[in-house]
């Protein structure tokens, strides 16, 4: 029964009320019978009852993929109606009648199918572990135990949302370079490809000598219209090791952690970012009830990178042991001063919650300012790259020509 009950489709059915009006709508249900018993307990007479195609998914709607900020949405949406007293069960239909995304609509089914079989929220969220991690199940979990399920939910989506911020920054700021590089590439692949060939043509009646740097410009182009293919191949090649390295290697990811946070300004950010994060992470999990050593395994695989976690997994350890979370923040050399001492006056005045919180907006709001000044920076520096690439192989292609002029 209750593998019936957690598959839900939707139908389109057609009918006749009392008053023999035709009448027509859509409803979920595990199976084509329960659509017909449900019509008649309203009095409604079903004539036509089928199930939706999916195939553009639900609505005609192609199906997307389910996104964080997805679940932040739905974090929100869910803590909004029940603080507005509406029902869990409800809400989670009205949230997925509402949604865009079918793929989206699909899950909240799903559990909501769950719940309406007996299980609770959390047991119901824990089904779908790639999209509700621990921290939101051990949370709900604690809303559900303790009677205040709304504010836990909440705290949740205020959580999900100001992660999701900082992702967005960390992201914006990665693209800049990642977009300069690639710019520069597909405008050297374009200029030697087509025109560099164009000039070397001309250049061949000329009977001279050609500049050094001219002769290194056509070789590299010679290169690139004969080993085109080979050149495409290892860079897609490494790409794809690089993905899977990072996928299956924690040294492989421990190094570029390291590297990332050593680069000039986006390391900077990278870190300030790791930092917020712990501070967003540990304020929720201590507000919300869940004891300390606890929480920091939430934290630590929320963190984002592998160096942090590492280290807050030491501080796991040392906070088991007795010593205060401070001290161990201290030993491990990473964080910055001015968090070690806000932890240390939250501890003291037992308000660990609140003082990580003022962490997290303070390093939030260093990040957001970061990347906004890196913006600037880069706009005028991708022009600049990409007027040095293009005027080196310009003036690499005259030379010749002044050559000759001069020679006149």
């Amino acid at each position: 029964m209750a593998s019936t009950m957690s598959e839900t489709h939707t139908y389109l059915w057609e009918g006749t009320d009392r008053k023999g009006g035709r009448i027509k709508g859509k409803t979920d249900a595990a199976s084509e019978a329960m659509i017909k018993t449900l019509l008649r307990k309203q009095g409604i007479n079903p004539i036509k009852v089928r199930k939706q195609t999916n195939l553009f998914g639900i609505g005609g709607k192609r199906k997307k993929k389910i996104k964080t900020a997805d679940i932040a949405i739905l974090a929100r949406q869910m803590a909004t109606m029940m603080t507005a007293g509406v029902p869990l069960v409800q809400s989670l239909d009205i949230i997925a009648n509402g949604s865009d995304n079918p793929s989206m609509s699909e899950l909240v089914r799903k559990v909501k199918s769950d719940i309406e079989g007996g299980g609770t929220l959390a047991e119901a969220l824990s089904k779908h572990p790639e999209h509700f991690d621990d921290l939101f199940v051990n949370l709900v979990d604690a809303g559900e135990k303790s009677g205040a399920l709304e504010t836990l939910l909440d705290k949740i989506a205020t959580y999900k949302e100001k992660t999701e911020a900082i992702k967005a920054k960390v992201r914006k700021a990665l693209f800049y370079p990642s977009a300069v590089i690639c710019v520069a590439i597909i405008v050297m692949g374009i200029l030697l490809y087509f025109v560099v060939p164009q000039f070397q043509a001309l250049f061949q009646g000329f009977g001279a000598d050609l500049p050094a740097f001219t002769l290194m410009v056509i070789g590299l182009s010679e290169f690139i219209q004969a080993y085109w293919w080979a050149v495409l191949g290892a860079i897609g090649l490494a790409a794809f090791v690089l993905v899977r390295l990072n996928k299956r290697s924690r040294n492989f990811r421990r190094g570029k952690d390291r590297v990332m946070l050593k680069l000039p300004v986006i390391g900077d950010i990278l870190y300030k970012a790791a930092v917020a994060r712990f501070g967003r992470t540990l304020s929720t999990m201590f507000a919300a009830g869940v004891p300390l050593v606890e929480a920091m395994e939430s934290v630590a695989r929320a963190s984002g990178n592998i160096v942090f976690e590492e280290a807050i997994l030491q501080m796991q350890e040392q906070v088991s042991a007795g010593q205060q979370l401070q001290l161990a923040m201290s030993n491990t050399g990473l964080f910055p001063n001015m968090a070690i001492q806000m932890v240390a006056i939250g501890e003291e005045s037992g308000a660990l919650d609140s003082m990580c919180a003022k962490v997290a907006d303070f390093y939030e709001a260093e990040v957001d300012n970061q990347v906004d000044a890196l913006s600037s920076l880069l706009e005028p520096l991708i022009m600049a790259i990409i007027g040095v690439l293009v005027g080196g192989l310009v003036v690499a292609m005259y030379l010749p020509i002044f050559k000759l002029g001069s020679v006149v």
